[in-house]
């Protein structure tokens, strides 16, 4: 038997992820919400064999501290991260075993973005359905429009440069677009490619959960 522990359910439901893996033959996977300081000596005692971290706490309480994550590797388990906080520690603790997987985990690891106000958001602590947008999100969104020609690089750069002005837990797109001197034709067209493009952090997770799957039936 094989034992899964993943912390989930902001950038990526808990539906959706079981879509992708879920307990099945000799297989036991568990989903957890978002993880915080303190749950990881709880995992220990499920004895798992790969811990998963997508996504986990920064202002509501205490972040997952490194020296956690490491007590969980030097007791012989795989840790991995993407998307939110596991890209965020996969990316300082790659070089000591934490895998990491997706774009934002290159985005920290490559020194692109340094700050946990890259991914943090504000969430409904019940649902944890996300209030806000996050920054990382916007800034693989506007670098993409920029490639379709849909905006400037010059547009990209006031557009961000507001979003990194804004509050986390106000960071939405419309009052991103209110507040930029874009024309009404350009802001028009940004908006029908935001709709359409895709939430990276909810692809890199995917992405965690397809090679978790590609490990365990290896």
């Amino acid at each position: 038997m094989v034992k899964i522990i993943i912390y989930a359910g902001l950038s990526i439901p808990f539906d959706e992820a079981k879509e992708i893996l879920d307990s099945e033959g000799d297989i036991e996977v568990i989903y957890k919400r978002p993880i915080q300081r303190g749950d990881l000596g709880q995992a220990l005692k499920e004895h798992p064999d790969i811990i998963a971290i997508i996504d986990g706490v920064f202002h509501q309480n205490s972040a997952v501290g490194h020296k956690e994550i490491l007590n969980v590797m030097k007791s012989g388990i795989k840790v991995f991260g993407s998307s939110s906080m596991g890209a965020l520690r996969a990316s300082e603790l790659d070089s000591l075993g934490m895998i990491g997987i997706g774009y934002v985990y290159n985005q920290y690891a490559s020194g692109e973005v340094d700050s946990d106000d890259d991914v943090a958001v504000m969430l409904d602590s019940e649902s944890l359905e996300a209030l806000s947008e996050p920054l990382i999100n916007m800034k693989y969104v506007f670098t993409n429009a920029v490639s379709q020609n849909i905006i400037s690089e010059d547009e990209k750069d006031e557009l961000l440069s507001i979003a990194k002005k804004t509050y986390y837990p106000q960071r939405n797109y419309a009052k991103i677009l209110s507040e930029s001197d874009l024309n009404d034709a350009t802001k028009e067209k940004l908006i029908d490619f935001i709709r359409i493009s895709p939430d990276i952090k909810k692809e890199d997770a995917k992405e965690l959960l397809l090679h978790v799957k590609a490990v365990v039936e290896q």
